[in-house]
């Protein structure tokens, strides 16, 4: 599965680009590594990703919930900290859920990732464009003994292909296409203590230059050393012992410095694509004495020309042209452990849950419970609708100008945040995390 977002979504009229928002959950107490890699997390996200975003530590989710909708906000990247010192993340949509709830096993902010590359690659244009998105074995269809239902390894899917906008692959060109972000579930043994599921989270940036398969390998190292300012003994090949170089460009290995194997050509990474052609803006003048030509030709009914013309056309083939893809990896690293998944926006009933395990009668007296908080939060919305059209007359009653009504049409001077469960002035999740900590323990 593959998706990405060029910056010309949407393509669609009413079409919503998704948009997101990477938030550290106390500021002042996940400390400067997990404030760093959200910082990265949000170079991953760009362009639709809010990165200036500055959190305080009075922040409660009611505040970024609030702002989610008037910002055209669709997903939430919550990292926290809990106080055994585990790093987790929340993926959350708004405004409604589900959420999912992931342990940071292990992470490489960028700065390290740069650090232990040979060739590393700054950023530059491509954070201009979002990433193409590749899942692997996200759904694991062989796997019987998975913990993990399967419609919900489908609703995960669909999580994460709503982070972008989706393509046309055969429309979109490949130039707009600068990173990659690969998400790769880790095959687990059947009857197992290991994680049921477990995501890798991997960054690169992807280059597409003209493919050089075509070329023998001893050209291409000639033409690599003729470009190096100062060429050394590893970079020239030895043509000391050779009577002539036509000996070196027929066997390679006379040089002393590869393998038969590597004069093999490579070429798994490449693909082909059409080549852009440019054409030729006639103007009006010269697209009229075209088509006057045109018209006589058929008017003569010069069935030589007419055949020519169609065995030009016959074997007019378009230009095909051979790219090499090469990835470098950006960062950051991270190995994601699912750890629950609740239907609601950081809080509402819990689909699943790695350590808690349920029978049948706890679930369905789950759902009645969860069925009766619904049943009142609507009738207390009811009450409140009420209310408000009530106060609105009165106002109206009374000659007082009448308050300007959100679009919901609830006055917010009225509304009482203590009636919604997502508005909670604490984060539910980090209770829950710290008591999966113990369980560990």
């Amino acid at each position: 599965m593959q998706q990405v977002a060029n910056s010309n979504a949407p393509t669609k009229p009413g079409e919503r680009v998704p948009k997101s928002m990477v938030i550290r959950i106390g500021a002042g107490h996940v400390g400067p590594s997990v404030s760093q890699l959200v910082k990265d997390v949000r170079q991953v996200m760009e362009p639709y990703t809010a990165s200036r975003l500055k959190e305080r530590k009075a922040n409660k989710l009611r505040d970024f919930t609030t702002m989610a909708g008037p910002l055209g906000v669709t997903h939430l990247f919550l990292f926290s900290r809990s106080e055994n010192g585990n790093t987790n993340l929340r993926i959350g949509i708004t405004p409604r859920g589900p959420t999912l709830h992931f342990r940071v096993s292990n992470y490489s902010l960028c700065k390290d990732i740069v650090k232990s590359l040979k060739r590393a690659k700054s950023g530059g244009v491509e954070h201009t464009t979002s990433p193409l998105l590749v899942m692997n074995n996200l759904v694991n269809s062989n796997d019987e003994n998975c913990t993990v239902p399967k419609h919900l390894e489908s609703l995960m899917t669909t999580v994460f292909q709503s982070l972008f906008a989706p393509i046309a692959p055969q429309t979109t060109p490949l130039k707009s296409i600068k990173r990659l972000l690969l998400l790769d579930r880790v095959a687990t043994k059947s009857k197992s203590d290991d994680p049921p599921y477990v995501l890798n989270f991997r960054h690169y940036s992807i280059a597409t230059p003209t493919a050089k398969s075509s070329l023998p390998r001893a050209l291409r190292r000639l033409n690599a050393a003729s470009k190096v300012s100062h060429p050394s003994r590893k970079h020239m090949p030895n043509l000391g012992r050779l009577d002539d170089v036509s000996d070196f460009l027929l066997d390679p290995t006379a040089a002393g410095f590869t393998s038969a194997s590597d004069t093999e050509q490579d070429t798994d990474a490449e693909v082909e694509v059409l080549a852009e052609a440019s054409r030729k803006v006639l103007s009006k003048d010269e697209r009229q004495k075209a088509r006057d030509v045109q018209r006589s030709r058929i008017e003569q009914n010069d069935l030589m020309e007419g055949i020519s013309r169609a065995s030009s056309n016959s074997t007019r083939r378009p230009r095909v042209e051979r790219k090499a893809i090469k990835l470098t990896e950006l960062g950051p690293r991270m190995t994601l452990r699912l750890t629950k998944i609740e239907e609601g926006l950081c809080g509402g009933k819990v689909m699943w849950h790695e350590y808690i395990h349920k029978t049948k009668a706890e679930m369905a007296e789950m759902e009645r419970s969860w069925s009766k908080r619904r049943q009142e939060k609507e009738e207390r919305r009811r009450i409140q609708k009420e209310n408000v059209e009530r106060k609105k007359k009165e106002r109206l009653a009374s000659g007082k100008p009448v308050v300007e009504e959100e679009e919901d049409g609830v006055d917010p001077n009225d509304v009482n945040y203590d009636d919604y469960d997502m508005d909670d002035d604490f984060w539910e999740g980090d209770d829950d995390d710290d008591a999966v900590d113990q369980v560990e323990e």
